[in-house]
């Protein structure tokens, strides 16, 4: 076998009930390079990964390590030959210390006596060596679940580089990650590369690919498409060989036109006074009005707090002139408001139930028979609509969520909403780890329902998106809202002059 390459992996075959998730996929990795996986959701990227670090056995195919055929049969049998893996749903356990979460299941130990014991002490003192190797300045003794997501995101990589791999995986691990964290994450990629260390970077941040990589693997639906050097890349290049088709434009043309003043908020403030405060803005029929503002400045806490996730203290919410109650979500769905929350697996999707079940559980009373049965045809009926009106992509109604795709889950999510009819819609980072191809497609969605009349509200960290998909932009900055722009007159210069008026 070729000693080039470090890591090699041929005609991976891998099915799930109803989709050919692998079809003969191949991955080949050189010693100290980032090569980075690319692909829309549902291309296959991390079930090839998973196939890598033994979750998921593959089928057909086979894995060539170091120059010699092997079968990894699991988690720890690829940690033990030295190929670890960040994944992009995180399973911390909060209650446990850093440390313990960095050595989990391969606690250090020590005799005394008859008995076996964790070595704590040696535990917590390897915990600060790797801790500061990665630059992190954390206490390995204090609990996981004191520390934001972006930095238990940090300490999943330090846990990585605990294990000497020489091989590590790192889906999307830039997710939650603030500006100044991404680039503390580029420095230690860097120096494990210099290391001679393979890694595997997948994320559908174009700019990050582009600056980071070595090499660009790219798959189209489970299909192995071809590899490049990346300095051969462009944006445009990858869009077309990831998607199969050119995309004319990032955002689609928009036919709404903005009319009567729909939504009213006057001086809403939280009941934290260290949340949201004094904010008034309001929202017309078929408006997309984008919301932006840095990490910190209260945007998703004030959406929740409109859905009536969150407590507040003082003022009004008016609807078409008439005030509103809300004191929790189902005052605010009765009223016509829905929301797409932030994080669709934490709190969006209800991974173990059916599309069906997914799409129908906030609208059920409308599916009764006699009030009592619920009618099973009028929701396979609304599912098979929503299926072919949102284009998504799944074996059948009964198919579980959590296997679909980012992108396709995320539209089983606005088909629950659409189908309470609401006027408003809060749109919470409606994108976010979604490709570059499903994307365009929830773009068009946003821009359809614009058009009919419906009030959007949409929260975004992606400045591109904001000014691409908005009619105005309202900022946000600590808790305030400090300006509007019009969508004709935004621009990143305009728009973090405000996100940063403290």
């Amino acid at each position: 076998m070729s000693s080039e390459y470090r890591l090699e992996m041929h005609d991976v075959v891998k099915t799930f009930p109803g989709v050919k998730a692998l079809d003969h996929a191949q991955l080949r990795l050189r010693p100290g390079s980032v090569h980075a996986l690319m692909g829309e959701n549902g291309a296959g990227k991390s079930t090839l990964m998973k196939c890598m670090f033994g979750i998921y056995h593959m089928e057909e195919g086979e894995v060539i390590y170091e120059g010699e055929r092997v079968q990894i049969k699991g988690p720890v049998d690829a940690l033990r030959r030295g190929i670890a893996m960040v994944h992009q749903e995180l399973q911390p356990i909060p209650e446990r210390s850093i440390g313990e979460n960095i050595y989990v299941g391969r606690y250090p130990t020590k005799q005394v006596g008859f008995l076996t014991l964790v070595d704590h002490e040696k535990m917590y003192q390897d915990a600060q060596e790797v801790l500061k190797e990665v630059h992190l300045d954390y206490d390995p003794r204090a609990k996981l679940g004191s520390l934001s997501v972006s930095q238990i995101q940090l300490v999943e990589i330090a846990k990585a580089v605990s294990a000497e791999c020489k091989v590590l995986i790192l889906d999307e691990p830039t997710s939650s990650l603030t500006a100044a964290e991404v680039e503390a994450l580029f420095t230690i990629v860097s120096e494990l590369r210099e290391k001679g260390v393979s890694i595997v970077y997948i994320s559908h941040k174009m700019d990050e690919i582009l600056r980071i990589s070595d090499e660009v693997t790219i798959m189209r639906d489970g299909q192995y498409i071809g590899t490049w050097d990346a300095k051969e890349l462009t944006t445009d290049l990858i869009i077309t060989k990831m998607v199969g088709r050119e995309l004319s434009s990032m955002y689609p043309v928009r036919e709404n036109h903005p009319g009567e003043v729909v939504l009213e908020v006057r001086d809403f403030t939280s009941i934290n006074p260290k949340s949201f405060r004094e904010a008034s803005f309001n929202v017309r029929r078929g408006e997309i009005l984008g919301v932006a503002g840095l990490v910190g400045a209260q945007r998703t806490e004030l959406m929740e707090g409109l859905f009536g996730l969150r407590a507040h203290t003082r003022g009004t919410i008016a609807y078409l002139g008439r005030e509103l109650t809300i004191h929790q979500p189902k005052d605010a769905i009765r009223n016509g408001i829905a929301m797409l929350t932030e994080d669709r697996r934490a709190t969006g999707i209800l991974g173990v139930l059916s599309i069906a079940d997914n799409v129908s559980i906030a609208s059920l009373n409308r599916y009764l028979r006699a009030g009592v049965l619920l009618d099973d045809k009028k929701i396979e009926d609304l599912v098979r609509e929503n299926v072919e009106k949102l284009s998504i992509k799944t074996p059948s109604s009964k198919t579980q969520i959590q296997s679909l795709s980012g992108g396709n889950q995320q539209k089983v999510l606005f088909s629950r909403w659409l189908a309470n009819s609401p006027d408003i819609l809060i749109l919470d980072e409606p994108t976010r780890g979604i490709d570059v191809g499903a994307k365009y497609e929830i773009y068009c969605i946003i821009a359809e329902l614009a058009r009919e009349g419906k009030s959007i509200i949409m929260v975004s960290s992606e400045m591109s998106e904001l000014i691409g998909m908005s009619d105005r932009i309202m900022v946000m900055c600590d808790g305030r809202v400090t300006g509007f722009v019009e969508g004709n007159e935004a621009n990143q210069e305009n728009i973090m002059a405000l996100a940063t008026q403290f």
